[in-house]
């Protein structure tokens, strides 16, 4: 759902421009709440984890693809606030450097794929964890919903703004109508991929999965027919860290392996996006990005010829570039986060 240049008007770019970087603005600003010495280095390895799965395409119906957008994964491993964040960073990181979606169209892009999606999937998810019983598979399956409506709402979005600064006069019902059936069927998979990695992480580490928290109960005990809470079992203070460095290590190598292998074999066909605006006229005033000339463009490598290498390299760097990144902005929140400040166990 990337929107490149020239398919929203200049006043509308710079409308969702401006409530992309108040979006931002607040978000930075919770996320010190949300990161502590825990979630800060996990911040930058889900945005890397985005992505790469950002480059699976996988497909959705004859002739269409689809992909991660991300903002319910984020939001529920880290939280809504640095969910966004993360989903920015990993916008930025496409747009600059690999071509994807326009550099005007970035407000619109981040307001789009990292605001709504994340403001909608977390506000569900905590609508359904509040009746669902409390307890992990909860969480798994509100993380399925939540990303499964996520996906259609940001469809929504993107019709909106089209039906405000659309280029082309294209009937706003066919785009609705083409938008959001195409993205009930994405948003399938978007919930599948949420619900499978939100699943695996709190199998290892439930204390790390920010929509998790607050879900454990503490052990109560009968004494002299009165129910007490158990005494807290204290944990190693080195078996966490090393955990944490197995988790990150791993997702690292998950998001490697990804991009840089596994990406070869995505669907080549275009996304939900490109199909309906090819389909509908909308890209008859797209304009050529201004990073087309980027030595990673449409994710290949310049001057390497063999396909599988060049696009398994871009891969690789595009997942280095974006967990740096990631990384060092996450952890300049933190270090900016007020020692009286506690972290919340959830946002928005």
């Amino acid at each position: 759902m990337h929107v490149p240049d020239g398919f929203i008007d200049a006043p509308t770019s710079a409308v969702t421009g401006v409530i992309a970087a108040g979006a931002l603005a607040v978000s930075l600003r919770g996320a010190r709440r949300e990161l502590d010495e825990k979630t800060a280095p996990l911040a930058g390895l889900v945005a890397a984890f985005i992505f790469a799965v950002q480059m699976l395409n996988f497909p959705v119906a004859a002739g269409t693809s689809g992909h991660l957008l991300g903002g319910a994964l984020a939001a529920i491993l880290v939280g809504p606030y640095t969910g966004v964040l993360c989903v920015s960073v990993v916008l930025l990181m496409q747009g600059v450097l690999f071509a994807d979606g326009g550099l005007t169209a970035l407000g619109v892009n981040i307001t789009d794929m990292a605001l709504v999606t994340t403001v909608v999937s977390y506000a569900v998810f905590r609508g359904l964890l509040a009746v669902l019983p409390r307890g992990r598979r909860s969480v798994t399956a509100a993380s399925f919903v939540a990303a499964l409506v996520s996906v259609p709402a940001a469809a929504c979005a993107f019709t909106l703004i089209y039906a405000v600064g659309g280029t082309t006069d294209v009937s706003i019902g066919k785009v609705a109508t083409a938008m959001i059936g195409v993205h009930v069927l994405i948003g399938i998979g978007e919930a599948v991929i949420t619900a499978l990695t939100v699943g695996a992480v709190i199998a290892v580490r439930p204390d790390l999965v920010h929509g998790a928290r607050g879900l454990r109960q503490r052990l109560r005990l009968r004494v002299d027919g009165e129910l007490v809470d158990a005494p807290a079992v204290p944990v190693s203070p080195a078996a966490a860290p090393t955990s944490r460095r197995k988790v990150w290590v791993t997702g690292l190598v998950a998001s490697l392996v990804l991009a840089g292998f596994v990406s070869f074999y995505a669907s080549a066909s275009p996304d939900g996006l490109e199909k309906v605006a090819h389909d509908k006229g909308i890209d008859t005033r797209a304009k050529e990005h201004a990073s087309a000339g980027s030595p990673l463009a449409d994710y290949g490598v310049k001057d390497v010829s063999d396909a599988r290498l060049s696009g398994g390299l871009a891969g690789v760097i595009g997942v280095g570039v974006t967990v740096v990144a990631g990384s060092a902005v996450f952890w300049a929140v933190r270090r900016r986060r007020g020692t009286d400040v506690s972290p919340v166990s959830h946002g928005l």
